[in-house]
């Protein structure tokens, strides 16, 4: 197995066999493993952000749709 490292990463290697990226330093990999997740929680956040607007979206469709039904009616019975 062969570890070269990684450029502009002190602790980072990779490996040339399998393609692994790997860190010989617990601390620094932990901070990125912690960056990771917040990362991936920000994305799951916002995609739920984007499906309430959605949702909000729709509903006002259709309140607008029905308003409009009901003005209709309104001034067709006057």
């Amino acid at each position: 197995m062969s570890r070269l490292p990684i450029k502009g990463k002190q602790d980072w290697f990779k490996d040339t066999f399998s393609g692994a990226i790997d860190c010989a330093n617990s601390s620094e990999y932990e901070t990125y493993m912690i960056s990771v997740e917040a990362q991936r929680k920000k994305e799951l956040e916002i995609q739920a952000l984007q499906s309430d607007v959605s949702a909000l979206k729709s509903d006002m469709s259709d309140i607008k749709s029905l308003l409009l039904t009901l003005v209709q009616k309104q001034n067709h019975d006057d």
